[in-house]
């Protein structure tokens, strides 16, 4: 039952971002933008954490 409903979700999940694409791009562009930034700070944030580990924590 529970592998349906991840399938069901997954479906719904599809259809909503083909929704957004179809009926506003520029929204669907800047999701996908603010999607991006947030990756690239998080890799920014793991690279500055290794540089303070590889300094010994100064």
């Amino acid at each position: 039952m529970a592998v349906q409903g991840k399938k069901i979700a997954v479906f719904a999940l599809a259809v909503f971002v083909v929704y957004v694409i179809v009926t506003d791009p520029e929204l669907a562009a800047d999701y996908v933008q603010i999607g991006f930034e947030g990756i690239s700070s998080a890799a920014q944030s793991i690279g500055d954490f290794m540089t303070w580990i590889v300094n010994g924590g100064d």
